[in-house]
C-alpha cells in the first residue's frame, strides 16, 4: 500500500518561540519597522535541525547586511516546540519583534494529543524549504540493508532501540508498517536534539535513528554513519548520492519534512508583510543556496494563500498517516 506523505511538493518537519517581547502597540506603527532587535527562537537544542535552519538564516542576514536590527537565535526546548509555541501564544500576542522555527510538529503535536495549540493559534508567516528524512546507523553496524533492520524490529522491538523523536518517528512508523511488522512496538527513544541522537548512536545506546539530511549528512559523507535508505522520490546528489531510496528497497514510502517561520498571534500585518518579502528575498540569494547545496534542502518558498492551502492539505494528509500507524491522539 502506497504511503506518499506529500501535496504536491512535499510534506513534513521546526518550531521556535521567544524568550521577551513587547506587543506591536508598544513597538509603534510599521513605519520604520524593525527598529529594534529580533527575537528568532527555536523549540529545540544546539545541532537541531530547526536550530542549523535558523543560525543558516542568520548567517545569510548577516553576510548580505539585509535587516537593519540586530537577529538573536534563542534555543527554547521542550515538548518538541510545545513549550514555545504556549510560550508565544501566552506571552507574545500582537508582538512584532518575535519570530520563530517551526516544522511539522506545529500540527503533529497537536494531532498526537500531546500539545493543545492548533497551527491556526500562531501566525505561520512563510515555509522556507523542504529536507529529506533518512534512516542511519554506524559505520561498522550489525545491519547493513534497511530489510535487515526492519526484520530484526519486526522479530524482537525491543531489542532494537531506534533514537527518533516526534515526527522524525513517523518515516520508521511508516517502513515497518509497509515491511509487516507493528509501529506501535518500535522501541523508540526520544531526545531534544540531533546532536544527542548522533551522541547514543556513536556510543551504541541505540542501533538506528531517523532524522533529516542535515543532522546526519557530514557524518556519512564523513564515514562515521551508513546511510540505509532516504525516504524521497530520488537519491540524493552527491555526497550522498549512494544512499538507496526506501521505493528502490521496495518500501512505497516517501516522506519529507518542511521549514518554515511563525509568529505569535495577532502579529501586526505590517511585520507579517515584512518578513515574507525579506525571506523571500533571503532565498534568493548566493549566500543562501550555498547553504542549502551543502545541505541538501530543496528551497520551496511559501506564503500567503498558497501555504495556507498547503498547511490545510498537509494538516490533512499528516492525520490520516498518524492514524494509519495508531500515533493518532
Amino acid at each position: 500500500m502506497k504511503r506518499l506523505l506529500a501535496p504536491a511538493t512535499a510534506l513534513l518537519a521546526i518550531a521556535a518561540i521567544a524568550l521577551t517581547g513587547c506587543s506591536a502597540s508598544a513597538a509603534g506603527s510599521g513605519d520604520d519597522y524593525p527598529n529594534r532587535p529580533i527575537n528568532f527562537s527555536v523549540g529545540s537544542e544546539p545541532g537541531s535541525g530547526w536550530d542549523a535552519t535558523a543560525r543558516a538564516l542568520v548567517e545569510v542576514i548577516e553576510r548580505e547586511d539585509a535587516v537593519p536590527v540586530q537577529v538573536n537565535v534563542q534555543n527554547r526546548p521542550g515538548a518538541v516546540g510545545c513549550v514555545l509555541l504556549n510560550d508565544m501564544i501566552n506571552r507574545h500576542a500582537d508582538a512584532d519583534n518575535e519570530i520563530a522555527m517551526t516544522s511539522v510538529p506545529l500540527q503533529s503535536m497537536e494531532l498526537r494529543g500531546q500539545c493543545d495549540v492548533h497551527y491556526t493559534d500562531v501566525t505561520v508567516i512563510a515555509r522556507l524549504l523542504i529536507e529529506n528524512f533518512l534512516v542511519a546507523v554506524p559505520a561498522d553496524s550489525e545491519f547493513q540493508d534497511l530489510g535487515a533492520l526492519l526484520d530484526a524490529i519486526a522479530a524482537d522491538p525491543q531489542s532494537v532501540p531506534i533514537a527518533a523523536s516526534g515526527d522524525d518517528q513517523l518515516p520508521l512508523a511508516l517502513l515497518v508498517d509497509a515491511a509487516g511488522g507493528n509501529p506501535s512496538a518500535i522501541n523508540f527513544i526520544e531526545f531534544e536534539s540531533g546532536g544527542e541522537y548522533l551522541t547514543a548512536l556513536m556510543n551504541g545506546d541505540v542501533v538506528a535513528s531517523v532524522s533529516g539530511v542535515t543532522e546526519y549528512g557530514a557524518q556519512i559523507e564523513a564515514g562515521e554513519l551508513q546511510g540505509l535508505a532516504v525516504l524521497s522520490e530520488e537519491r540524493l546528489e552527491a555526497p550522498l548520492a549512494d544512499i538507496p531510496t526506501a521505493v528502490e528497497l521496495g518500501y512505497d514510502v516517501t516522506l519529507n519534512n518542511w521549514r518554515g517561520v511563525y509568529g505569535p498571534p495577532n502579529m501586526p500585518d505590517y511585520a507579517v508583510e515584512y518578513w515574507q518579502a525579506k525571506l523571500q528575498e533571503l532565498l534568493e540569494t548566493p549566500s543562501w543556496q550555498e547553504i542549502a547545496d551543502r545541505n541538501q534542502w530543496g528551497t520551496a518558498y511559501l506564503a500567503g494563500d498558497e501555504l495556507q492551502t498547503f498547511l490545510d492539505e498537509s494538516y490533512a494528509q499528516l492525520q490520516t498517516a498518524l492514524e494509519s500507524v495508531g500515533a493518532a491522539g
